[in-house]
């Protein structure tokens, strides 16, 4: 005998309608793509935009990466918080324009509190990377959770929905990262790519407001005074863009570049990238060497070879090109070939520094790594390392590694000099010691006395050879150039060095040993 329960029929599910009606799949894979792609965009662009001002280290790149993933998260949140208390096809149109608004206003705001957090600690990177990212990603990844939510018209198929554009978006910031990395920083600078994205954004939100009018036959809410307003405030955001302090003469695919003359002397330029100082040519006078260091790699090569001996060089790093110039007018023959990773310093120097190239000085545009793995070995009498991401050395030019390329490529009597910038308690210059002493047979070290008593920062001129180091002869010509400087080697060097690390491709923390706190 059958229960009575058995002969009940369960009816089938019901659809259960969102709020609002659902857009078009199209529509709706669109609206998801383009907003996640556009903070994307702006997670790459920030970069660019504050580097200027806190450098690009790894501590800046990791502040983008983070609040860019933080205004993703609370954007998520108060999409899907405001999805389940409006209907979402009145809130999507706004989302888009105030992103747009968002975004034009940032190059201003970046610009001028850049110029007050310049140089910052920790708190000042994180204050500007938010100030760059933050309002409009919220606003862009409010988006995603606007649209599922009217998607959802079957609790049946809610995954298929879901994860159909979870993988849109995801496609989207992808798409976006790709085009911009390979193709928008290329070819345009920061200021375009933002203003069109803001553009973008806007006549988005416009078109979309547009189009769900005429499909709802009624106006969505919004008074007409609220709606002057955004317009005002994208017109003055687009405003101040035009008037803000720029501090770049170009944007290269890797730096904000900008050439300044010097008003104590006629000739010459000063190079600055990211607005750090980075190079001093004299335009009548390649001989003077303004800086410090740039002395100290004159004084050993001109112990190396004497003036007019010819010399096989490689430079990696060219920057404003002043010790390849040096070389060529104090040397002449000397084959000078310079390993610079942006083509756009090498355009800059041509035009604004005085390089020419021709048979003593070429330029090879690529990563100074993987262009001396293709170096000849026991090639090159004097290699001089002088490449910064900002004021780091790229930690993939400063393991034991790539001080192993550089041997096999410097011949026996040959002679390596690599210039390190580092601040108390000078754990990098220690380690980077270490890292060039487990290749090369003979190491010495110039530094000033203070920075080597660890009261302040400064640039230190690392000496290497297979060879026994001329040091008599070396600290002659120091004394000629720069008689307050130190050289340090044998058990004084020892002693410095201590027990430091010594950097690895698998293990070289550069920007932590960097770090002063």
């Amino acid at each position: 005998m059958n229960s009575p329960s058995s002969d009940v029929t369960v009816p089938p599910a019901r659809p259960v309608p969102a709020t609002g009606r659902a857009l078009p799949n199209g529509l709706a894979a669109f609206l998801v793509f383009f907003s996640s792609g556009a903070v994307l965009v702006l997670e790459t662009v920030a970069l660019r935009l504050v580097g200027p001002y806190v450098g690009v280290t790894l501590q800046v790149t990791s502040s983008v990466i983070g609040i860019a993933l933080a205004a993703i998260a609370y954007g998520a949140w108060a999409g899907g918080w405001l999805a389940d208390r409006r209907d979402p096809r009145t809130l999507l149109a706004p989302a888009l324009v105030l992103a747009g608004i968002a975004t034009a206003v940032t190059l201003p705001v970046v610009r001028y509190a850049g110029e007050v957090l310049r140089g910052g600690a920790a708190s000042a990177i994180l204050l500007l990377v938010a100030l760059a990212v933050f309002v409009p990603a919220v606003l862009l990844a409010a988006v995603t959770p606007l649209v599922v939510k009217l998607q959802l018209a079957d609790l049946r198929r809610t995954g298929q929905v879901v994860g159909r554009l979870s993988g849109i978006g995801t496609l989207g910031g992808i798409t976006a990262t790709l085009a911009t990395g390979f193709v928008l920083v290329a070819a345009l600078p920061s200021t375009v790519i933002l203003l069109a994205l803001a553009v973008s954004l806007g006549l988005a939100g416009l078109a979309l407001g547009f189009w769900l009018r005429r499909q709802d036959r009624a106006e969505l809410p919004g008074p007409a005074r609220a709606k002057a307003a955004l317009a005002v405030l994208g017109l003055v955001g687009a405003g101040l863009t035009t008037v803000a302090p720029n501090p770049c003469d170009i944007e290269t695919a890797y730096h904000c570049a900008r050439v300044e003359a010097d008003p104590g002397r006629g000739s010459g330029r000063t190079l600055l990238l990211n607005s750090a100082q980075h190079s001093y040519v004299d335009l009548a006078d390649p001989t003077h060497l303004e800086y410090a260091y740039t002395r100290w790699i004159g004084a050993v090569a001109d112990v190396l070879a004497p003036a007019g001996q010819r010399l096989d060089a490689l430079h990696l790093g060219g920057g404003g090109f002043t010790v390849p110039r040096y070389l060529t007018a104090t040397r002449p023959g000397t084959d000078n070939v310079v390993f610079e990773i942006d083509g756009g310093l090498v355009d800059l120097g041509e035009r604004k520094l005085g390089v020419r190239q021709g048979p003593d000085l070429r330029a090879v545009v690529g990563d100074a790594r993987m262009l001396v793995a293709g170096e000849p070995a026991d090639s090159r009498d004097f290699v001089v390392g002088d490449a910064f991401g900002h004021l780091v050395v790229p930690w993939h030019l400063a393991t034991r590694e790539m001080a192993a390329e550089i041997r096999r490529v410097t011949r026996p009597r040959g002679v390596y000099v690599q210039n390190v910038i580092d601040y108390p308690p000078l754990r990098f210059i220690r380690s980077e010691l270490a890292t060039v002493a487990a290749e090369f047979r003979h190491v010495a070290l110039i530094a000033p006395p203070h920075a080597l008593a660890g009261e302040q920062g400064a640039n230190f001129l690392i000496v290497a050879s297979d060879a026994p180091l001329p040091l008599d002869a070396v600290r002659g010509r120091l004394d000629a150039v720069d008689a307050s400087v130190s050289l340090l080697s044998g058990a004084e060097l020892t002693g410095f060095v201590g027990s430091a690390l010594v950097l690895t491709d698998d293990f070289a923390p550069v920007d932590q040993l960097l770090a002063t706190a």
